[in-house]
């Protein structure tokens, strides 16, 4: 049965976009993101910029599947290797998030990114991400070169 080009247009927008400083997702929080007060509980923020971080991968033509299936040489795997978070203000059920994602540098087997995750204007939490890949033994792996041009920002969004 066609669907008249619905599952296209779908999925066109739930990745998010690549913007010229990094990656840009739109979210909405359910109630099942939220505390007994009614605000996102502060683990659900992770959450939340990780899909950031994961579709800014996926948009850049980097897969979670194949560096699993060793598509590169062998099994690679994402991890997070340090994360700071600065709370300033709670998002609230039915809120629409914007996730902004942006690379600050490359270097060996590290990728260093900061996140905003805004509701419209405001800055409601700010994160800073190291994150590396490590090979099946767990050791780190160097950041494939042609990877660095997807991820690196291409001016000011």
């Amino acid at each position: 049965m066609d669907d008249h080009g619905e599952r296209e247009k779908l999925l066109a927008g739930i990745s998010g976009e690549l913007t010229p400083s990094g990656h840009r997702l739109m979210a909405r929080v359910y109630y099942a993101d939220t505390d007994f007060s009614g605000v996102v509980y502060h683990a659900r923020y992770l959450e939340f910029l990780e899909r950031g971080r994961s579709d800014f991968l996926r948009l850049a033509g980097v897969h979670h599947t194949e560096l699993a299936d060793g598509k590169h040489g062998e099994k690679l795997v994402w991890i997070v290797r340090r994360m700071e978070i600065d709370f300033r203000s709670p998002a609230r059920i039915d809120d629409i998030l914007t996730v902004d994602t942006r690379t600050q540098d490359i270097s060996g087997a590290r990728i260093r990114m900061a996140q905003q995750l805004k509701r419209g204007q405001e800055v409601l939490v700010e994160a800073r991400v190291e994150a590396a890949i490590i090979g099946e033994n767990g050791r780190p792996r160097r950041f494939p070169r042609d990877w660095i041009a997807a991820f690196m920002p291409h001016g000011e969004g």
